[in-house]
């Protein structure tokens, strides 16, 4: 049988290498999300694991005091086989096995997860159980960029110790949904209305009716006494006090009064 590679099998060809690795990645996802044992096996536990696959395959590190903690999700920590959490001290070689990702138990809420990693190694005859144990506390954070390790408290005083971490990271966020109101639905619907009139109207006098600069608005007769009734409206009620009329100004008579007339007004100031 023989093939062609044709232009046309080209896009085809790069489709199906795009579908293959996404199928690859997405296999992988689920194969690192497996490599942690829950020490009782249940699909609620496991569905709490699903929630933290975008942080599997990474190592986290922090440090307190002489020592440094390193923490991987269903991975080995550091490299160290079937560590899910470390302890390397200033100056010694060897880490120490905090917990170990095939004996887990996984808890969660909303926006938390609360990840126990069983069996670490021994106790130097200081606690009780036998066997060092990590618990990590992962909390939503929108502000991570990074998701950031946090060492909180070694408990070796209660009949169960541990050692106590916080992850935060955004990761575990769960996605806000956006509402939009029933006001801001209409004032959108508004504001739409109303460019479409303007732009519309604009478009209909100046390339129907061929009408030239303040014409171009549509209804714009109407507008202009909208805006004078609206104004004297507002001069009406908004006016603190009445206006005063300007004083008309009233002129003499241009005309010379009589000689008679001029002696009638003159009497009142003779002497009685």
């Amino acid at each position: 049988m023989k093939v062609s590679c044709g232009p046309n099998s080209v896009p085809v060809l790069i489709w199906t290498l795009a579908a293959s690795l996404v199928l690859c990645s997405g296999l992988a996802a689920t194969e690192n999300n497996k490599k942690c044992l829950l020490l009782s096996e249940s699909l609620s536990e496991r569905k709490v694991l699903s929630r933290l696959e975008p942080l599997t395959g990474k190592n986290f590190t922090t440090v307190d005091k002489n020592y440094t903690y390193v923490f991987q999700l269903c991975g080995d920590a550091d490299g160290v086989k079937g560590a899910g959490v470390i302890q390397k001290e200033t100056g010694v070689k060897k880490p120490k096995i905090v917990g170990r990702y095939n004996s887990t138990k996984a808890y969660g809420g909303r926006d938390w997860v609360m990840l126990i990693y069983e069996n670490g190694e021994g106790y130097d005859n200081h606690c009780s159980n036998d066997n060092r144990r990590a618990i990590v506390m992962i909390s939503c954070d929108r502000k991570a960029d990074k998701a950031q390790l946090t060492m909180i408290e070694e408990d070796v005083v209660r009949k169960e110790c541990y050692y106590l971490f916080e992850l935060d990271s955004s990761q575990l966020c769960p996605v806000v949904l956006s509402h939009i109101s029933t006001g801001t639905i209409i004032i959108i619907i508004g504001i739409c209305l109303l460019a479409a009139y303007l732009i519309g109207g604009f478009l209909y006098q100046r390339l129907v009716v061929g009408a030239k600069g303040m014409e171009q608005f549509p209804n714009i007769a109407f507008w202009q006494e909208f805006g004078n009734l609206t104004a004297d409206g507002c001069d009406f009620v908004c006016r603190s006090r009445p206006r005063e009329e300007v004083p008309t100004y009233r002129g003499g008579a241009t005309e010379p009064l009589d000689e008679e007339e001029q002696e009638e007004r003159d009497d009142h100031l003779l002497p009685m």
